[in-house]
């Protein structure tokens, strides 16, 4: 298989077929875990990097960033 350079997301065929084997309850679980972490992840992130900003704004900017500026 060759790859395309220009994307990044390539999902290795074995991580691939271990996802498959996984009910899709398990995986939405696997998929908010991750999300959550993000979120968490950046939430401490900009909270360090601007601690004059209210939980407020930190939370906006948390949500604008995941949610690629659709808010």
């Amino acid at each position: 298989m060759e790859l395309d350079k220009r994307n990044i997301e390539v999902l290795d065929e074995k991580m691939a077929d271990i996802l498959r084997e996984k009910t899709p309850q398990q995986r939405l679980t696997i998929s908010f875990n991750l999300w959550s972490f993000a979120r968490q992840q950046l939430t401490n992130y900009l909270s360090s990097l601007h601690p004059d900003w209210d939980e407020k704004k930190i939370k906006y900017e948390v949500a604008r960033r995941l949610s690629h500026g659709a808010i």
